[in-house]
């Protein structure tokens, strides 16, 4: 049976990648930081853990504890912290954007006894020209720019990426839901897809590459044709 870990398994993509790898069989042990969530879906999963992502002491412990396992999905964030007009963000929030995922997936990667394969979740911001988003660029396009040094060096462990165009999760929930919904609207009118993405769609993609034995430091866009658009 394929085993496989998601730390950011309780919310969003990662969710819908455990619901799908565990709905294939796979056995699913997903990871999270609030209570509510892991409590949620205990039942669902071979096993939910909290671990704080960004804490490596955690992270380490965590990895030892499970030992050796064929597939490992990196889908947290830290949200929408360093977003904003370059000249308005606070140094903090992009050290703390930085820690919150690049930092933090580095760490996991350096602990994990993973055998098969390693696929991140990135974000089209890295590939995009959208004013106020310099930080969210600077984290997810660092996170896709070592995909592919990473494949060379963990071979014959694969190593890939997603990466996500707008995709209707808990990550917009700074915004209040009107003005989300409006803005969701706006977005799929200029894409070629004429919608926002859903998790599932995201989910579907890394099940792909975790199950594509011969695919291995790729970039997959799951962005709807954004940045064709």
């Amino acid at each position: 049976m394929m085993r496989v870990v998601i730390l950011g398994g309780t919310s969003g993509i990662g969710l819908a990648t455990a619901e799908r790898l565990a709905a294939d069989g796979a056995e699913v042990i997903v990871t999270g930081r609030d209570p509510e969530k892991l409590a949620a879906v205990k039942d669902r999963m071979a096993a939910a853990e909290m671990v704080d992502g960004t804490d490596e002491g955690e992270v380490t412990a965590f990895f030892e504890r499970i030992g050796p396992f064929d597939h490992l999905v990196l889908a947290f964030s830290s949200g929408a912290v360093g977003m904003g007009a370059l000249a308005d963000t606070a140094l903090a929030d992009i050290k703390a954007a930085f820690e919150g995922k690049l930092f933090a997936y580095l760490s996991a990667i350096q602990s994990a006894r993973v055998t098969g394969s390693i696929t991140f979740v990135s974000a089209a911001s890295a590939r995009a020209s959208l004013p106020g988003t310099v930080s969210l660029a600077a984290v997810n396009g660092a996170i896709e720019r070592m995909v592919s040094p990473l494949a060379a060096e963990l071979a014959p462990v694969r190593v890939n990426a997603v990466s996500p165009g707008i995709i209707d999760t808990p990550w917009w929930s700074f915004l209040p839901e009107e003005h989300k919904q409006a803005q969701f609207a706006e977005v799929a009118s200029g894409l070629p897809a004429k919608r926002v993405g859903r998790p599932a769609d995201v989910a579907e993609a890394i099940r792909y590459l975790v199950e594509a034995s011969y695919v291995t430091g790729t970039i997959l866009p799951v962005d709807g044709g954004f940045t064709v658009a």
